[in-house]
């Protein structure tokens, strides 16, 4: 399944919430060196209910607009 992710890092709390054209994720990590896709990456496993092994960023790795790959 592929889907559209806005990532809002620097959040408060971490959340997704769902909205017209995919999911809106917060995130607590700054956009730095990777933390926030890997806390990303995280949050959208639990939620799916599978591994962060099979979540994976197809497009948007520097942007907060992205394409994820969620493999079940």
């Amino acid at each position: 399944m592929v889907i559209k992710v806005r990532v809002k890092p620097g959040s408060r709390k971490r959340e997704v919430v769902e909205a017209e054209n995919g999911l809106v994720v917060k995130v607590c990590s700054p956009p730095e060196k990777g933390k926030a896709n890997e806390e990303l990456r995280e949050i959208l496993a639990r939620y799916f209910g599978v591994s962060k092994g099979k979540v994976k960023i197809i497009k948007g790795e520097k942007s907060r607009e992205k394409l994820i790959e969620i493999e079940k």
